[in-house]
């Protein structure tokens, strides 16, 4: 059962994959005045940014708990200041989408960047790219270079991590822009 788990959750993770991709390449696609695939994501999403952002943030957050709890995978160092990111985010994106409070995704969006600054640090670490330091080598057995899973031979730990950091920007910044919009608009009209 904890292996048809592990593909589900990295199943997961490639799907956030392709989402993440598309919604940087309609960011980018937008950053040219290319407005048309921004403006259907807007209406796709909008009014439920924040509860794609809760989504997500549950899932990274059950995964992560899956991974130590049931699978008795040893948290290591950069584990754990990603779970410092990523666990709050689960909480506050649900009361920011029950309240229909999008404003709180920019106070919000500091947490998923340092995640994922953590998350890329901690996948150069498990590649051998970045030497790991003593104290991830004494918080869990064979440190922060463990690959505790590794499906289809890139999906670890640490990607998942960093997918769901990626997915949790782009949706909060959504929710953000769609916030400042209607202050926007009246500034550009006044």
């Amino acid at each position: 059962m904890t292996h048809d788990v592990i593909v589900l959750l990295s199943a997961l993770g490639v799907a956030g994959m392709v989402i993440a991709g598309a919604l940087a390449l309609v960011g980018l696609l937008a950053l040219f005045r290319v407005r048309g695939p921004l403006e259907w994501v807007r209406s796709l999403l909008w009014g439920y940014e924040m509860w794609s952002a809760f989504v997500v943030a549950a899932i990274a957050t059950g995964g992560s708990l899956f991974f130590s709890e049931i699978a008795h995978f040893v948290p290591c160092e950069l584990c754990w200041y990603q779970r410092i990111c990523m666990y709050p985010l689960s909480l506050l994106c649900l009361f920011g989408a029950v309240h229909g409070d999008t404003k709180l995704a920019r106070y919000l969006l500091p947490f998923p960047v340092i995640g994922a600054g953590i998350s890329i640090y901690h996948i150069l670490v498990e590649n051998h790219v970045v030497s790991q330091a003593q104290e991830c080598l004494v918080s869990a057995p064979g440190g922060c270079a463990v690959k505790w899973i590794n499906e289809w031979g890139f999906v670890t730990i640490p990607t998942l991590a960093l997918v769901g950091f990626v997915l949790l920007i782009e949706f909060l910044a959504l929710a953000a822009a769609d916030s400042s919009e209607p202050a926007a608009t009246l500034a550009a009209d006044g």
